[in-house]
């Protein structure tokens, strides 16, 4: 399908924890669901067969898709790494717990141990949890998977790009070596990553066939597609799109791996399976970098091309099969609504998750939201989104906008744009975000306006000067020694 015919196609289609007791029940109790959670990186919404890529065989994804559910407006909290990975794992804007941007290697700052994970919410209903990827949300060893919930732990620590002390040299390619993680231990480093997907599916399968008399959350973050690019021999020059394509081929040879896992142990049907992305694609980096498809600009802009992501479900005899929600969600919303249907308690701190549960089933249409925020920037509102109606405000925001864009591994040069006035856009009748309304709707602006300002007396705005009242501060090194 031609990326432009999208929207025509998608109708149709640490002692600092808190501590809880481990609930013992039957292995592989039906009210306590296998959770995997497949999360890509740097991804662009339209790298997916069917959310339009016509370029890139993605037979396991789109397949995932027949059999659950197709999500076309499902949002990462912010436009970059740390900072969606925090919410994903904790159902809390990033803004309120303090985690902004990418982490750089040797932060002092991390996921404050104090906060709860996804992980440690289903170990306190008896789960076993592993994570096989990238973690990115904070290296020092207090603040790594092992602390936050994490039985097990192979991956590297964060974005494949990064290397600790000193700035990059050259060509992106000229790295120091990466290190690789097997629980609190660095194993080897890493120069060349080509084998690293493939890993990193071994060992989730074989998580899988480990504990498959018990219940399980399998969190798979792949480093890939986040430039540096790596692939195997296998995919290597099987796609339509390149180096970025071939790799997204391999990764959704992962999916089928792991989905092929669940069916030989007789596991699909009490198995939730989310696929979805971080972030939208790194633009600058050009035939290395993926595709928003119909969507506004892409990583590190609350645009929709930053923010809204491929995601699939599929929990069979749960959840539809082959059917469509464009209601919005966002990763937020996971904790409390898989919590939900493990019959786990939430965290005793406030998140900001809903449990979307009913809306995915069919039960109800609405979201259980009034609005979501989208931050990006430290502590930046940009936009809210209330309905069918996206409201920005004045802030500076990159572009690849009349630039050339890079290629081959090295990224080309941003332009920044100044928005000097409030825009607003109806993603229902333009999602593409190409026709500015602000003048056509004044009670939509006021309505958005004072949903945004509650907003930031909760979480804070730099750009307005406010401070939150409702914030809880990040982990520091000096606090976990």
């Amino acid at each position: 399908m031609h990326r432009s015919m999208v929207w025509l196609f998608l109708p149709l289609v640490l002692s600092l924890k808190a501590c809880h007791s481990v609930v013992e029940a039957p292995p592989q109790d039906p009210q306590r669901p296998n959770i995997v959670l497949i999360f890509t990186d740097d991804q662009g919404y339209g790298d997916v067969g069917v959310f339009g890529a016509a370029d890139i065989p993605t037979p396991n994804l789109d397949g995932l898709a027949a059999e659950g559910l197709l999500l076309t407006q499902f949002y990462a909290s912010q436009p970059v790494c740390s900072a969606s990975r925090a919410s994903l794992l904790t159902g809390c804007y990033a803004n309120r717990i303090g985690i902004h941007n990418a982490l750089m290697p040797d932060s002092p700052v991390g996921l404050n141990p104090r906060e709860e994970t996804l992980a440690e919410v289903l170990k306190a209903r008896g789960y076993r949890t592993g994570i096989f990827g990238k973690w990115h949300l904070g290296d020092h060893p207090a603040f790594m998977p092992t602390q936050q919930g994490f039985d097990t732990f192979f991956g590297i620590p964060y974005s494949n790009d990064m290397w600790p002390l000193h700035p990059q040299q050259g060509p992106v390619f000229d790295f120091d070596p990466l290190p690789l993680y097997e629980q609190q231990t660095v194993i080897d480093t890493l120069e060349d990553q080509t084998f690293l997907t493939r890993e990193i599916t071994r060992r989730s399968v074989a998580f899988i066939e480990e504990n498959k008399e018990t219940p399980f959350f399998l969190y798979v973050p792949h480093p890939q597609p986040h430039v540096p690019l790596f692939v195997s021999d296998r995919f290597r020059g099987k796609s339509g799109r390149g180096l970025y394509g071939d790799v997204i081929m391999e990764l959704d040879w992962s999916v089928g791996e792991i989905l092929g896992a669940l069916k030989k142990h007789g596991l699909e049907d009490n198995t939730w399976v989310i696929f979805t992305s971080d972030n939208g694609p790194w633009l600058s980096y050009g035939n290395h970098a993926g595709s928003a498809g119909p969507l506004r600009e892409g990583k590190g802009t609350a645009w929709e091309g930053g923010v809204r992501e491929p995601t699939i479900m599929r929990y069979p005899g749960k959840l539809p099969a082959g059917e469509v929600r464009d209601t919005p969600f966002m990763a937020i919303d996971l904790l409390p609504t898989i919590a939900g249907q493990a019959g786990a308690p939430l965290p005793e701190q406030p998140i900001d998750g809903k449990d979307i549960w009913p809306v995915l089933t069919g039960r109800e249409q609405a979201s259980p939201h009034e609005a979501y925020f989208y931050y990006y920037r430290v502590n930046e509102l940009h936009a809210v989104r209330s309905g069918p109606w996206k409201l920005y405000f004045p802030h500076r925001y990159r572009s690849m906008e009349g630039q050339p864009p890079g290629s081959d591994g090295l990224p080309g040069e941003y332009v920044y744009f100044e928005l000097q006035a409030p825009e607003l856009y109806n993603l229902q009748e333009d999602p593409s975000e190409t026709r500015e309304v602000s003048g056509l709707h004044p009670d939509v602006m006021d309505r958005l306006t004072r949903l945004a300002d509650s907003a930031r007396l909760r979480f804070g705005d730099a750009l307005t000067g406010v401070e939150g009242t409702q914030t809880r501060p990040p982990g520091r090194v000096e606090e976990s020694q």
